[in-house]
């Protein structure tokens, strides 16, 4: 089992590192989920993501799934981007990856990665309040 932790890592990277352990057949933990970094200007990823979440405008949404509101379902989405998941390698692989908010199992032997001092960035638990989600306090 590996553990990772989200806090400051770029979010592409991160998911395709996860992804490859996940096709090697091992077990990944992710933490901190809304700490994950997604860099580029914060407008234009906000509304990337109102355009995929169909709240934009209802004159021309478009056509595709939606896609979640909170930062681990939004995360292992991404992920699930980055897997073959029609073939059952990709399926099993989606089955082993774990993604949590905070550290709710304290996992101490997390893998932490190089943090990258970014001037344009927005994490992902911002980006998912600003598509409508509010944490739950307590």
């Amino acid at each position: 089992m590996i553990v990772f932790d989200g806090d400051g890592a770029v979010l592409g990277r991160l998911g395709s590192r996860i992804a490859k352990h996940l096709l090697k057949g091992e077990e990944v933990h992710l933490i901190n989920a809304e700490k994950i970094v997604i860099s580029g200007n914060k407008n234009q990823i906000v509304e990337r993501y109102r355009v995929r979440r169909r709240l934009r405008s209802k004159q021309n949404p478009e056509k595709s799934p939606k896609w979640p509101k909170r930062p681990d379902l939004l995360v292992r989405r991404i992920i699930r981007g980055m897997l073959p998941r029609k073939k059952a390698t990709g399926r099993n692989a989606f089955k082993r990856l774990r993604v949590y908010i905070g550290n709710p199992k304290n996992f101490e032997n997390a893998e932490k990665t190089e943090k990258k001092e970014l001037v344009k960035k927005i994490t992902v638990g911002e980006l998912c309040a600003e598509l409508g989600w509010r944490e739950k306090h307590g």
